[in-house]
């Protein structure tokens, strides 16, 4: 199995492929530092599943997530995360994982669920899956504001959360500052949230940071 890890810590990167290193028969592992050198990696070789971090600098795990749905539809992603699974796991889903799991899991799951992947299936943690089966018996429940944000506006929202200045956010989304503020605008029209207190004070209440 040839996979690929995508991840901007050294450190977690090294981690990983110690763990995957115990997957039965011959593994091939590669490794990429950013979603940019991830979609080289992607064209100089052939992969069976990749392994894919939501937040990095520059091209984001989400952009890349997508760019890798529109290039190689059939190519299995898992997204590991910080973040717990019920705020990003059933949107990476719906953007496009094959699954999702937080970097605290037991390497046991992350093997399970590379198996699980790379035969075609999704993988869920069984606390999600009863999260996700009670909200659809409750129907109507009302659901978090901020599951009306796009995937960028969410960034957006998490990166002011963790006190960074626009002209921040732009360097490390590599956008202009402009759009930065637009998203800004667009997701305190959204939330009805005021202002950059407001806004760390939900995200921390939401467990988004």
């Amino acid at each position: 199995m040839n996979i690929l890890i995508v991840d901007d810590h050294t450190l977690v990167r090294e981690g990983l492929k110690r763990i995957v290193a115990d997957l039965p028969g011959e593994t091939t592992i590669g490794e990429a530092a950013d979603g940019c050198a991830a979609l080289q990696r992607l064209e100089e070789a052939s992969w069976d599943v990749v392994l894919l971090d939501i937040a990095m600098p520059g091209r984001g795990g989400v952009d890349t997530l997508r760019r890798i749905r529109d290039d190689y539809p059939d190519l299995p992603v898992l997204i590991l995360s910080m973040h717990p699974e019920d705020q990003y796991a059933l949107r990476m889903l719906k953007a496009g994982a094959s699954g999702y799991l937080t970097k605290e899991s037991a390497p046991e799951r992350l093997l399970s669920a590379i198996d699980r992947i790379s035969q075609g299936h999704r993988y869920i943690s069984d606390t999600l899956a009863e999260q996700l089966a009670f909200q659809w018996e409750l129907g109507g429940v009302e659901r978090p504001v901020h599951e009306q944000l796009s995937d960028r506006e969410l960034q957006v929202m998490r990166l002011l959360a963790l006190g960074r200045e626009t002209h921040e956010i732009a360097d490390q989304l590599t956008l202009s500052p402009k759009t930065i503020a637009t998203y800004r605008t667009r997701l305190q029209q959204k939330t009805g949230l005021r202002n950059v207190a407001e806004i760390t004070r939900y995200a921390l209440e939401h467990q988004l940071v």
